[in-house]
């Protein structure tokens, strides 16, 4: 008997070539691919559920596109929550991300992922750091430091940062689920 793999293309997940597809989930797959131009890592595995896919993309899109954060301010959050959740997949991306595209010093990207103390000299940066990391630890955002978050960052902001946690946070537990190791590649779609 053929032993069979706990493993499939993307971690444990089995992707679907695109010219298999349902038609829902190459709906789904054409919706990802018109607003992000590519259909990268958790998207993969969210054309599973091409429902729900197609309702998760348009955020995902903001924060590439919209949100009052920076690359910068998102690469620290983004570093942040992947460390805490220690997803492989997630966290190599995005140190890559945080130094290239984010342009962060690389000890701080580092230092984000490992939890260990870091700053920035930008007092946006600096106060989104602090919002993430009292957040991420179950810690009470003290007056002081809301203060500082809401005249640097204003309500949009603060929004900003808290839903770009929970969004990390679902991107690193379907990563965690599927056991996508940091150097997966997937098929060719």
């Amino acid at each position: 008997m053929a032993e069979i793999s706990d493993f499939g293309t993307f971690g444990r997940f089995q992707e679907t070539p695109v010219g298999e597809m349902s038609p829902e989930m190459k709906d789904a797959y054409d919706f990802t691919m018109k607003l992000r131009g590519v259909v990268p890592g958790p998207h993969k595995i969210w054309l599973a559920n091409p429902a729900l896919s197609k309702t998760i993309v348009p955020t995902g899109y903001y924060y590439q596109k919209e949100s009052t954060l920076t690359k910068a301010e998102i690469e620290i959050v983004t570093n942040i929550i992947n460390g805490q959740w220690r997803a492989a997949y997630g966290n190599y991306e995005h140190e890559q991300i945080g130094e290239k595209q984010g342009h962060l010093e690389p000890k701080s990207v580092e230092a984000l992922i490992a939890g260990l103390p870091t700053s920035f000299s930008d007092p946006r940066e600096q106060s989104i750091c602090e919002l993430a990391l009292a957040l991420a630890n179950h810690r009470v955002v003290p007056t002081g430091l809301y203060k500082r978050c809401k005249d640097l960052l204003g309500d949009a902001g603060i929004v900003d940062v808290t839903v770009l946690m929970g969004w990390f946070t679902m991107v690193s537990l379907t990563l965690m689920a599927f056991d996508v190791p940091s150097n997966a590649v997937g098929i060719d779609q």
